[in-house]
């Protein structure tokens, strides 16, 4: 009798405790617009709001002790290792052959044959127009004729001689004779040979200038163009701050904007003189021509190689800070555990050459430094840092 006793008035008990929670639920306060039981509310809210805040700081602290990378910066990394860095500096340049004429005739008169017509193809020595030669051949004829009648002469009276036969003074105007003849006969041809127009060299005959029937002036009318696309290059002025740099072989890379190509090549020639109003000196760069698609006078873009560093150490310009002192650093990482965790290093570098956004270091940095990349800009010296990637492969 006892025991039902005790367990009606616990029942009682919670069921008035349950009353009581409901009675003081969020919903039956804001229902009840009883202004004294709200602000009760609102005091035990902010109460409980309060010792949850000190919960919190109790387990950051708690945290914290255990967990010293918590806010430590993630950061990516990359190795240093030696490798080849090839500087280039940029000029422009113009297509150029050595086998480009506009060709003038060596005699006057009128231009009687043109033979080629314009991208005719001819061979070195070929004929490709005839001019009058003004009654020359038949002059040339005549002359033959004679020489042929002094060499004959000539030839009987050295075998009078050889016989000691007549005067020696019939023998010696005899080959006098014979060489005046013949040295008259080749000066002549010399001149009948200027009224044919012949080809100097192989190539394409890219425009007739002068028509048939012209009269033409040697050394002054303009006949035709003859060009020959295998023999390009490049003529480039370059400051004279690189004479010491640029020699016979340096690479190049040549660019043609236009044609959307680029070649791979080498300097053929490099210049001696400094020119004293520009202070430059010329160089050639040979351009290979297979397809005939270069031509002439086209613009280029050339990127010569004027350094070459077989062993360098090469990051990104952006890792690169400096400080108030004008001194370049940038941070590494150590002291990396298992879990990439690791602490950062500032170190103090000099630096060479750039070439796009990588830069020559050439002290501070060993073989196996492990440098910050991502990060690099926002950590401090002796900063716990995270890796989350490294990079093995050359950044170059």
């Amino acid at each position: 009798m006892k025991k039902i006793f005790t367990l009606t008035i616990t029942v009682l008990i919670l069921a008035s405790c349950g009353g009581e929670k409901k009675k003081n639920s969020m919903e039956n306060v804001l229902s009840s617009n009883n202004l004294e039981l709200l602000r009760k509310k609102r005091t035990e809210i902010v109460a409980e709001q309060h010792a949850a805040t000190d919960k919190l700081k109790q387990l950051d602290k708690a945290i914290a002790k255990l967990d010293t990378v918590k806010k430590a910066p993630l950061i990516t990394t990359f190795i240093a290792k030696e490798e080849v860095f090839n500087h280039y500096f940029e000029v422009q340049g113009n297509v150029t052959t050595k086998d480009l004429l506009v060709i003038t005739p060596e005699y006057n008169g009128i231009l009687t044959h043109v033979y080629v017509k314009e991208g005719q193809k001819v061979n070195k020595g070929q004929t490709l127009a005839k001019i009058d030669d003004g009654g020359l051949s038949q002059q040339l004829s005549q002359l033959e004729i004679q020489a042929e009648l002094a060499r004959t002469t000539y030839e009987r009276q050295k075998r009078l001689w050889d016989q000691n036969i007549g005067s020696e003074i019939q023998f010696l105007q005899a080959k006098s004779n014979y060489e005046a003849q013949q040295k008259a006969v080749d000066q002549l041809k010399k001149q009948v040979a200027k009224t044919t127009v012949k080809a100097p060299f192989s190539g394409t005959i890219d425009d007739v200038i002068t028509e048939k029937g012209s009269v033409v002036a040697a050394g002054q009318t303009p006949l035709m163009r003859i060009v020959n696309l295998s023999n390009m290059y490049i003529e480039t002025d370059v400051p004279e701050r690189y004479v010491k740099d640029i020699t016979e072989g340096k690479h190049v890379n040549v660019e043609f904007p236009v044609l959307g190509q680029s070649v791979e090549t080498k300097v053929r020639q490099a210049g001696d003189f400094i020119n004293p109003a520009n202070r430059t000196f010329k160089v050639e760069v040979g351009l290979p021509n297979k397809d005939k698609t270069i031509k002439p006078n086209l613009t280029a873009k050339l990127k010569i190689n004027d350094y070459t560093n077989e062993n360098a150490f090469l990051v990104p310009q952006s890792v690169i800070s400096e400080n108030a002192e004008g001194e370049q650093y940038l941070y590494v990482v150590e002291n990396k555990n298992n879990k990439n965790e690791g602490v950062t290093k500032k170190v103090i570098i000099k630096t060479g050459k750039t070439q796009n956004d990588v830069i020559e270091v050439l002290s501070g940095v060993e073989v196996g430094t492990e440098i910050i990349k991502e990060g690099a800009r926002s950590v401090k010296d002796k900063q716990p840092v995270k890796v989350i990637s490294f990079e093995t492969d050359s950044i170059n």
